[in-house]
């Protein structure tokens, strides 16, 4: 039995997302889609958060879903999108790699990370957490922009597809909107 995902808008009205658009870091190859990042999207204060962000996220069909933190060092994903929303606790991130720049994020934040860009944990609270997912549940991988990753990192990322939904808002959310093809 797989996953059943209904990607409809179940929220009146979107919140519109930071974008945050980062170059080529050399190691860290970034994307030319831009990150999104959305605002206290979720209460802080919504009983067992963490559930509740998994369901949203599964029912808009973003799935493979995990609760942890973030790696406290310089990473990127080259098969997929990512999606994380703060379940508990706040943190800084450096989005972007080495020359991106630092976000405070807290519960209710939900950051949507384009396949390629570069995301670290630089300090968080000790209950600091977050439930990650994929679009369509994608299997991704682990680079760190060591010598070596790029060529084969960027072919992935240019075969990664633009989800069809957005993983808070479904079909209709502000991603769908602000990622379509050029």
């Amino acid at each position: 039995m797989g996953i059943r995902c209904d990607p409809g808008n179940k929220m009146t009205q979107p919140i519109q997302p930071e974008k945050a658009f980062f170059k080529d870091g050399g190691s860290i190859p970034n994307n030319k889609l831009p990150l999104l990042l959305y605002r206290l999207v979720f209460s802080p204060e919504t009983r067992d958060l963490a559930s509740v962000i998994e369901e949203r996220f599964t029912g808009n069909c973003w799935t493979a879903s995990w609760r942890a933190s973030v790696f406290p060092f310089h990473h990127f994903h080259s098969t997929t999108h990512e999606a994380l929303a703060v379940y508990r606790g706040s943190a800084t991130l450096h989005l972007g790699g080495g020359s991106g720049k630092e976000f405070n994020v807290n519960a209710g934040d939900v950051i949507v990370i384009p396949a390629g860009v570069g995301h670290k944990r630089l300090e968080s609270t000790e209950d600091f957490g977050v439930v990650g997912a994929y679009p369509g549940g994608r299997r991704w991988d682990l680079l760190r922009g060591l010598p070596g990753e790029r060529p084969r990192a960027d072919r992935n990322i240019a075969g990664v597809l633009l989800p069809a939904t957005d993983p808070v808002y479904g079909t209709d959310g502000p991603l769908v909107k602000i990622w379509e093809p050029a």
